[in-house]
């Protein structure tokens, strides 16, 4: 069903702003009361033209925010992205193009912009690959049963570094720093901003049931920081008056595995906590293997996350490095016209080049795919044998893989 003429599809005016807040949360099945507290916490994130708004009237009915980001490629480049979050259609006003006029509006700016790729996470799985986007990276959760670990609850053994517990102040000092570290040897990690950092350690406060969590930091024995923790723990005894807490972790980055290892090992040795939820963590995370006993851990939770579109080809390809040397011939099929076309990857560990060419293509693909193995963490083989890439020359699909495929997965750390 196509969108009523009357519907306006547009960016909001500042004043509009609350408005489009109360529509956000009634499509999140949130009370679609904008509190006070809330709607001044959030004036700080309105971004002119980057705020997309549907109304009927002056009511909104459907939502689209997007905003500046950077990935980190395979090899540690950071490209420009467009991350896309708010998106909501009123329950009722669905199936009627609202999502369709928002998205193509955004990604039409984006590509304008210069940006190489959109990114999102999606609520639901079956909605976006329309629109040219494939999942890029998952996360998996786990739960460690801490008497079972078999680590020593004295602590962990830190070799001259240390492990301090500090104040939100510390980490809005020392986090973006390490982050910066981090997200730059990890594909699939993004920038966080100033709000970020603001919003994850209550300098703004835009949920009234905040409540500040743990911050641990470990220090290596040159007093570099190279580790951080937040976490909170859940206060529960048994009925015979022992300790079940458990320890649930927000976020843990480290730039080194030492820094890893201290801080869940430390986790793990705090008296009463008997277990640790991990918290969204890359699905070849070093946790379970940090663990004399690895079976102490087990995964509840395994998900899709950081979902990509490629708005450039080209540059997509050439801002990753490649462990093997090859070429590839890709034909990349876009309903959008956005950016299909059939380009030419020569690629090395020296560097790469993307070129449009002529000849006959290896691999026939949709955009979404290529995002899908643009990270690393996918295989050209696994979808050709789910009729997802089609293998033009035989044996290509093993080629691909050979060039894309990374050593450790990728990984993004945070929801946006």
């Amino acid at each position: 069903m196509s969108a009523p003429a009357d519907i306006d599809v547009r960016p909001i005016t500042e004043a509009e702003y609350p408005e489009w807040l109360r529509a956000v949360r009634a499509g999140f099945l949130r009370e679609p009361v904008v509190p006070a507290a809330e709607l001044e916490a959030r004036r700080g994130q309105f971004e002119p033209g980057r705020f997309i708004g549907a109304f009927e009237g002056d009511r909104c009915v459907a939502t689209f925010r997007s905003f500046a980001q950077e990935v980190t490629a395979v090899g540690g480049e950071p490209v420009a992205a467009d991350a896309i979050s708010g998106v909501t259609v009123t329950a009722t006003h669905r199936r009627r193009g609202l999502l369709t006029r928002m998205m193509s509006r955004d990604l039409a700016a984006a590509k304008e912009r210069g940006d190489v790729l959109a990114t999102l996470i999606a609520a639901e799985y079956r909605i976006y690959g329309r629109y040219g986007f494939g999942p890029a990276t998952s996360g998996t959760e786990w739960t460690v049963d801490v008497p079972r670990t078999g680590l020593d609850p004295r602590g962990p053994e830190l070799h001259g570094g240390r492990i301090d517990l500090v104040d939100p102040d510390d980490v809005r000092k020392l986090g973006p720093e390490l982050h910066d570290r981090m997200r730059r040897a990890t594909p699939g990690a993004i920038s966080r901003d100033e709000w970020y950092w603001q919003l994850n350690t209550g300098g703004v406060r835009t949920d009234p049931s905040w409540t500040e969590p743990f911050y641990a930091v470990y220090r290596a024995p040159d007093d570099t920081v190279e580790g951080l923790m937040a976490y909170d723990v859940e206060d529960k005894w048994s009925e015979t008056m022992q300790p079940s807490n458990t320890a649930s972790v927000r976020s843990l980055i480290a730039s080194t595995p030492a820094a890893e290892r201290a801080l869940w090992h430390y986790l793990c040795s705090i008296d009463w906590v008997m277990q640790v939820r991990s918290g969204w963590r890359a699905p070849d995370d070093l946790l379970p293997h940090l663990l004399p006993n690895p079976p102490a851990a087990r995964i509840t939770q395994h998900a899709d996350y950081l979902w990509v579109r490629i708005l450039d080809v080209v540059r997509a390809l050439e801002a990753r490095t490649y462990e093997g040397e090859g070429a590839l011939v890709l034909e990349v099929v876009d309903g959008s016209g956005m950016t299909g076309g059939r380009y030419r990857l020569d690629a090395s560990p020296d560097g790469a080049s993307c070129t449009a060419t002529t000849r006959s293509a290896d691999l026939t693909l949709d955009v979404r795919e290529l995002a899908t193995l643009w990270l690393g963490d996918e295989s050209a083989v696994r979808l050709a044998a789910l009729g997802r890439v089609r293998e033009e020359r035989a044996g290509a699909g093993r080629e691909a893989d050979a060039l894309l495929r990374t050593s450790r997965r990728p990984w993004c750390p945070d929801m946006f």
